[in-house]
């Protein structure tokens, strides 16, 4: 076997990019073009980044020198440009490898590994082992698979994935087992690692498979653009520390850069002559067999490859021909007839150009606006590969006046793929320049809030439509079914934040679909409310949890509140604070109270409807806007009472007094109701609304 078969080496090609035009260097690269650190070495056709070494010595053998640093690192041998001084734009950047923790008999594992982007390859933290990551005083970014366990360190458990920025301290950090994968297994695992400049997110995806899977493991905002040097080493590092010992082994690797403004994320089908530092023969030989006298080679943009292995390309590249063009003829009569009912739910968001966005709005036309917001304006449009859809085109002007970027916020809410038919559908997006835009699809009826305010109009020509009592409830369930969703069957909890009936949109057939994610905030769902930072509050005035606006953190209880506040609008017909200053729930409280609640009911409705039914369901609205959120059901909860499978919800007889302790618990806040002076500080009025 020839000796460069047993080695694990990577090429460099042609790579042209605007932004950082160093990276177009022709070359065909030396056989080995790592530059390996510590105990690393290569392993067949592997790199191991450790050694096995002993860990339990014998107590009969004189302890000797270590022959093992229990460290190890492996570095492309050149420094890839991160950073474009003359403009200060960061690169982007994708990455996917496999990989494979393998424990020593009768050991504990050792630290675990990093994949690694440093300022300096030669700085290491030699004191317990820490990954083999870097001194803190040097730029670095990793994302670390930790099978070690350092409270000390902010360590979750001995078997997560985190993101470190210059500091050996994760920013975020999610445990392996309960995404599905077990670092600890021994198996091939692949990873994908991808940073868009442009949204300033980080994510993270894990899976045994080699396809990619559909939402990340992690997920995390944050700006690389003053944490990385103009010149940074890419790689890996482990350790094994202490009493562990493991074989951290990388075998198949793919790392690729691209300019800040183009797409946001790179499709996953990239080409090969775009990828900056990939893997050698691994991906062409998988199983490890090689074939003895076919080494005459054929150089293809600067480096060279075995002439015999391009013929399993060929191959599959007929394959795959053969296989669009048979999809292509038999799949047109299913897209035609489907499109109707599964278009929305089954299609998979991607990226649009900018001239697709200009071209389905009339070039922003202002006569498709439908809809305009403080930090966004939504046109009608059409794509012929969707079909109707509604562009929310954002306005970075407006951005640093809501404290967050919203168009990164409600992309990263979307783009783990929430599939519902409750909520209103991702389609795509756009980011090319200065322009960012999502598309959702379009609701021809528009939002739930102009059904219910919306006057009649004097010319006799205009269709007057009032939502009947059975359509009022289906509405309800429908946004209930989408809460309960985000809350509690999502891999992550979701806190929408601003639950109101001008984010409620209506299709074809009166069925209630969610959106507008911009303030939406993602939990996990084993975290604990009381380590939730408070934020300052955000949202709609009337639609606000009293305990939300006092101390700024988010629950899933507040968007119960604003769900109850729905459930009275939609019942009554009036604002949550009307012209004259009358809150909704406050009045809903004074009707309960002597007794006539039903008097509450919207008079457009001329009295068609149950009463049982439509007590029940006011009742429902107003222990979801209880003053204290312990009182308030789940949103499940609060749908079996409604249909009539759980008993109705016990009310006092007079409004209960609403106690909130401050942040600093050093006083109590008593307050009896709110009114309109007293909300309009809390927060900026819906420019929707």
């Amino acid at each position: 076997m020839n000796h460069h078969h047993s080695l694990f080496f990577f090429y460099v090609i042609l790579f042209l990019s605007q932004d950082f035009p160093t990276l177009s260097h022709r070359f065909s690269p030396p056989l080995h073009n790592l530059t390996l650190y510590g105990d690393a070495f290569f392993r067949d056709r592997t790199i191991s980044l450790t050694q096995q070494q002993p860990c339990f010595p014998s107590a009969t053998t004189p302890p000797s020198k270590p022959t093992s640093s229990g460290i190890g690192r492996a570095l492309y041998v050149y420094p890839i440009k991160f950073l474009e001084p003359s403009t200060n734009t960061t690169a982007s950047f994708s990455c996917r490898f496999s990989f494979s923790i393998i424990s020593s008999p009768s050991c504990p594992f050792g630290d675990g590994f990093a994949f690694l982007i440093t300022s300096n390859a030669d700085s290491f933290v030699f004191s317990n082992g820490f990954l083999g990551l870097p001194n803190p005083d040097d730029s670095f970014i990793a994302v670390e698979f930790d099978t070690g366990f350092d409270p000390g360190h902010g360590d979750i458990n001995d078997n997560h994935v985190g993101i470190d920025v210059n500091s050996i301290f994760s920013v975020a950090s999610v445990d392996a087992i309960s995404k599905g994968f077990d670092l600890k297994s021994g198996r091939e695992m692949m990873a994908w690692i991808e940073y868009s400049d442009v949204l300033k997110l980080i994510r993270v995806w894990v899976g045994y498979s080699r396809v990619k899977p559909t939402s990340p493991v992690l997920s995390t905002q944050i700006d690389l653009s003053g944490k990385v040097k103009e010149y940074m080493h890419v790689g890996f590092s482990a350790s094994n520390a202490g009493v562990g010992s493991a074989l951290h082994i990388v075998e198949r690797w793919k790392f690729t850069t691209f300019e800040s403004h183009s797409d946001a994320i790179q499709e996953e089908e990239e080409k090969d002559e775009e990828c900056l530092v990939c893997s050698g023969e691994v991906f062409e030989n998988p199983m490890g067999i090689h074939r003895k006298g076919f080494d005459f080679r054929v150089s293809v943009v600067g480096f060279k490859i075995p002439f015999w292995s391009l013929l399993p390309g060929m191959a599959a590249i007929v394959i795959l021909v053969a296989f669009i063009v048979f999809s292509l003829i038999s799949g047109k009569k299913r897209i035609s007839e489907g499109a109707d009912t599964n278009s929305g739910i089954n299609r998979m968001p991607g990226r649009l150009s900018l001239a697709e966005i200009k071209s389905a709005t009339s070039g922003f036309n202002e006569n498709t606006i439908v809809g305009q917001g403080a930090s966004a304006t939504v046109y009608r449009g059409s794509i012929p590969s969707i079909g109707s859809v509604a562009v929310k085109r954002f306005d970075r002007d407006h951005w640093p006046q809501c404290n967050r970027n919203p168009f990164t916020t409600e992309f990263t809410t979307m783009t783990g793929y929430l599939r519902h038919k409750n909520l209103v559908q991702f389609q795509g997006w756009c980011s090319e320049g200065t322009e960012t835009a999502l598309v959702f699809e379009y609701l021809p009826n528009g939002s739930l809030s102009e059904f219910l305010h919306k006057k009649p109009s004097s010319d006799p020509s205009e269709e007057f439509i009032v939502l009947s009592w059975k359509q009022r409830v289906n509405i309800i369930l429908g946004v209930a079914s989408a809460l309960t969703y985000l809350h509690e069957e999502c891999e992550r909890q979701i806190i929408h934040r601003d639950v109101k009936t001008c984010n409620i949109m209506l299709d074809a057939e009166f069925n209630a679909k969610l959106g507008d994610f911009g303030l939406a905030e993602i939990y996990e769902h084993s975290a604990l409310l009381a380590g939730r930072a408070a934020t300052l509050p955000a949202g709609t005035m009337g639609y606000l949890a009293p305990e939300y606006v006092y101390t700024g953190v988010p629950s899933e209880k507040t968007d119960v509140y604003s769900f109850g506040v729905v459930v009275l609008e939609v019942c009554t017909g009036r604002r949550p604070v009307g012209d004259d200053g009358t809150v909704l729930v406050d009045l809903m409280w004074s009707l309960w109270e002597t007794g006539k609640v039903l008097d509450g009911a919207d008079i457009m409705l001329r009295e068609e409807f149950d009463a049982g039914e439509m007590e029940r369901v006011l009742m429902v609205g107003m222990v979801c806007a209880h003053p204290d959120c312990e009182k308030r059901p789940r949103v499940k909860e609060a749908v079996r009472i409604i249909r009539g499978e759980a008993p109705l919800p016990v009310l006092p007889a007079r409004r209960p007094l609403l106690r909130i302790r401050s942040a600093t618990e050093a006083e109590e806040m008593i307050a009896d109701g709110l009114g309109r002076e007293d909300l309009t500080w809390m927060t900026p009025k819906s420019h929707f609304s």
